[in-house]
């Protein structure tokens, strides 16, 4: 694999902070958790980027672990919003300008205010989609922080155990 040129690793190059390129075999639902096997790092490390609507219909993106999922209530309430739910597939394409497993913080074709988990502050480096499928981005938070405005929030939930039932 070649090294990419997307418009998010462009705005990182220029923004002058350490972060370092990650390439992998993309896998259709693959999720954090491939990314996470594929890259030999926790699924905690990996930032998922989720489009999300209010009852407004503005649009909003929320890093989240990738081993967590978002409580949107909890989200709602810190946010002074009715209500919160995450966008179809095809509406958050069009909000972010990216195909699902591609979509990143970086290069966004819609304005939006961009929530973020607060305990991704305390990760010793950080995973987060670059502007490609099968591509992230590693870097310190606190350089993160340098190039992406972002407001801190506390909506992480555990994701359910799925228990499968022998019959």
């Amino acid at each position: 694999m070649g090294i990419p040129d997307s418009p998010a690793i462009a705005r990182l190059r220029q923004s002058g902070i350490n972060f370092r390129i990650h390439q992998f075999d993309y896998e259709e639902r693959g999720g954090t958790s491939r990314s996470s096997r594929m890259l030999g790092v926790d699924e905690h490390a990996i930032i998922k980027t989720l489009i999300f609507e209010n009852d407004q219909r503005r649009p909003l993106v929320v890093l989240m672990h990738g081993d967590r999922n978002v409580d949107t209530g909890r989200l709602a309430e810190q946010c002074h919003m009715t209500k919160i739910w995450s966008c179809a597939p095809s509406v958050a394409e069009n909000l972010s300008g990216w195909p699902v497993g591609a979509t990143n913080p970086f290069a966004l074709k819609t304005s939006m205010i961009i929530l973020m988990e607060e305990t991704v502050k305390q990760l010793p480096l950080m995973y987060i989609n670059g502007g490609g499928r099968g591509l992230l981005v590693s870097m310190e938070p606190h350089d993160f922080l340098k190039v992406i405005d972002v407001r801190l929030v506390r909506c992480a939930k555990e994701k359910p155990v799925i228990v499968s039932k022998v019959p």
